[in-house]
């Protein structure tokens, strides 16, 4: 079996349940992202690529506005509704902006492991340079909120074949680089004579900000609207489990435009009966404890 390959995953079956007993679990999570000095994002929000060879200076000032105003609004849209959230962040902007990430971690929040910048895509590194990567934004992390990040999402969800097993060789216990599930499953890899695992917690990109505002021009009322409806209708159509998560980038919904859809969502899903509400470092320690309802299979 290629290395790459997990030897098996284990998949959860119809009778998991989230933490507290619930079918449905939410998981907000928080975009702080920012590109590495010298680069911009590929497109802005007026949604014209520029000539080649030219920096687009709209694109990157679109950008900054995370760092700048951002943060501070999302957390405290998230403070008011006493919701913890996933929060990934990008290396450069504990390099850059470490007291922001020190209030992420001082506000509960789990910090997630971003890439060093979103330019910075695995997908397009070699296992040495990737391995180099998240070591680098662990090392950057863990010196601005002296924590050390369990869990990563590469730059658009976009890891490499390898990315699984190197941040579980690096102690990394989840990652969020995949779309084929509605619940966590656990990966196992042969690393000589020992087996090592990691948890994949699909990213979902159902009530996503970036894409729903910017690539399909969808308006904030949609946002929520989408939200609520999903939950009503998912439930009563099926009765299989699923997680959800509902992102919000500090670039895109940090602003005013956007801040008070992700605060709708909140007192939506905090006022619905039936669901369970927390981090994919949360999901993770209780997916790892609910052995009796995965099954295993050969990858």
């Amino acid at each position: 079996m290629p290395a790459n390959e997990p030897t098996c995953i284990r998949r959860a079956g119809p009778d998991f349940r989230f933490p507290n007993g619930a079918r449905i679990g939410i998981i907000f999570n928080l975009a702080y992202e920012a590109w590495s000095p010298g680069k911009a994002p590929p497109i802005g929000p007026m949604g014209n690529v520029l000539q080649p060879g030219f920096f687009d200076t709209n694109a990157h000032s679109w950008a900054s506005y995370g760092a700048v105003r951002g943060i501070q609004r999302l957390l405290r849209v998230c403070a008011a509704n006493k919701i913890r959230t996933s929060a990934m962040v990008s290396g450069v902007l504990a390099e850059r902006f470490p007291d922001s990430v020190r209030q992420i971690r001082d506000a509960g929040h789990e910090i997630v492991g971003h890439s060093y910048g979103m330019d910075v895509i695995p997908v397009y590194l070699d296992e040495e340079a990737q391995t180099a990567n998240i070591r680098r934004n662990t090392a950057l992390i863990e010196a601005a909120a002296g924590i050390r990040p369990t869990g990563w999402i590469s730059p658009r969800g976009t890891g490499s074949p390898a990315s699984p097993r190197l941040l579980a060789a690096e102690g990394y216990l989840w990652h969020g680089d995949c779309n084929d599930d509605d619940l966590p499953a656990i990966w196992e890899y042969a690393d000589g004579a020992r087996t090592r695992s990691i948890v994949a917690i699909p990213l979902t990109m159902d009530v996503n900000d970036l894409p729903h505002s910017n690539r399909y021009g969808g308006s904030a009322e949609a946002f929520v609207a989408k939200f609520q409806a999903i939950l009503e209708g998912a439930a009563k159509a099926d009765a299989a489990p699923f997680m959800l998560d509902v992102t919000a980038h500090t670039h895109v919904y940090g602003r005013p435009a956007g801040a008070w859809a992700f605060d709708a969502c909140m007192k939506i899903a905090k006022a619905t009966e039936g669901l369970w509400i927390g981090t994919r470092a949360e999901l993770v320690a209780h997916a790892l404890a609910s052995s009796g309802v995965y099954a295993t299979a050969v990858a």
